[in-house]
């Protein structure tokens, strides 16, 4: 089978003239091609140096360049359109030739290419919707483009998480990231955690304020004992690193900014740390949660989304934003009691195990892929 995924995923060229794409897409095309037959991914090259945390594709997966487009200002708003024509092109010349095909939305290429596939495509597909299914007030583009998953067409749509009333053709699926090698490994690391004085500290993701960066140097500012932190890391890039380092000054426990890493480096921070902290605004439901949670590192987390629907009170720690301050409910954290933590952190280790790329073969051979 060849199947052909279209994303907006970032891909570069490193210095040895490979191209590499963002670590987590990149291994679950891998999966994807190992389990199908091939796959060939239409996505953006961009002209600039490549983070930490892209990689080469191991697996049987052709890639498809597209410039970039999209992004904050007027001139990569019209890049949306002006790329148009040509992206089209190659979708078009690239579908001809694929058994399936899986879009990945929301992104901006979507506001075309959903109506294109609706109207003009009788290829057998299917559609990922990788944000926040629920979310009532995002950017008006990503609400467009629900809307036209759900009025316009009629093929499936896998989405995070389980909604009331939930159409049969939207699929509950969770986003894999973990392999088997991982799943052993991450159970032999929680086993051996013993949760005492003084908690590490981590946060992986994109630095700005939707994703909570800012509410965590706040909590850890007013906790009373800054004697129960050994340190935060802070792994991720963002145009507000500069800002929050200067934040970061008056805190009185050490923080490390990390900027990007491999993904065998972040496997070390969650090793290390005892909690992970993402009280973020809006989410789908991030990998690093469950990520962490293979190594035993217990979630410390917002309910929105889909999250809630696997981190509870078992598990891990799910911030209320809408009941008080972040500050409040760290707070009110039993960071110092081994005997509940040990039993949390074990818990968070079971929960992973839906995150393999074993278990999201075996539910697109179930759901998606069952007559191509």
């Amino acid at each position: 089978m060849r199947i052909l995924v279209i994303s907006h995923t970032e891909h570069y060229t490193d210095a040895n003239g490979t191209t590499v794409g963002w670590g987590p897409t990149v291994k679950e095309l891998d999966a994807l091609a190992d389990a199908f037959g091939e796959v060939v991914h239409i996505a953006c090259l961009h002209n600039s140096t490549a983070p930490a945390s892209a990689i080469p594709y191991n697996g049987n997966v052709r890639f498809v360049p597209i410039k970039p487009f999209g992004g904050k200002g007027i001139l990569n708003k019209l890049s949306i359109l002006i790329s148009a024509f040509t992206n089209m092109r190659i979708i078009r010349r690239e579908m001809m030739n694929a058994d399936v095909f899986q879009f990945r939305a929301p992104t901006s290429i979507g506001l075309y290419l959903i109506p294109y596939l609706s109207f003009f495509s009788s290829k057998k597909g299917w559609y990922k919707y990788a944000g926040n299914w629920v979310q009532k007030n995002g950017p008006i583009s990503y609400r467009l483009q629900k809307w036209m998953l759900l009025s316009l067409q009629n093929r499936n749509i896998t989405i995070n998480g389980s909604w009331d009333n939930q159409p049969l053709k939207c699929i509950s699926f969770e986003n894999p990231c973990i392999t088997n090698e991982e799943r052993i490994e991450g159970l032999n690391t929680t086993q051996q955690r013993m949760f005492t004085k003084p908690a590490r500290l981590c946060f992986v993701g994109r630095l700005d304020a939707e994703k909570g960066i800012d509410d965590i140097l706040q909590a850890i500012n007013d906790y009373p004992d800054k004697n129960a932190f050994s340190g935060l890391d802070i792994v991720g890039d963002g145009a507000e690193m500069e800002e929050l380092k200067f934040k970061t000054k008056d805190i009185c426990i050490p923080i490390t900014f990390h900027g990007s890493l491999s993904r065998e480096k972040i496997i070390s921070i969650y090793k290390n740390a005892d909690f992970i902290l993402l009280p973020s605004k809006s989410e789908g439901f991030p990998k690093v949660i469950a990520e962490a949670a293979n190594y035993g590192c217990i979630p410390i987390v917002s309910d929105v989304s889909a999250i809630g629907q696997y981190v509870n009170t078992t598990n891990g720690f799910l911030w209320k934003p809408y009941e008080r301050t972040f500050s409040d409910f760290f707070r009110d954290t039993p960071f110092n009691n081994n005997n509940v933590l040990k039993g949390v952190s074990l818990n968070a280790y079971y929960m992973a195990a839906g995150f393999t790329y074993d278990a999201y073969i075996r539910k697109l051979r179930k759901y998606i892929l069952v007559e191509q």
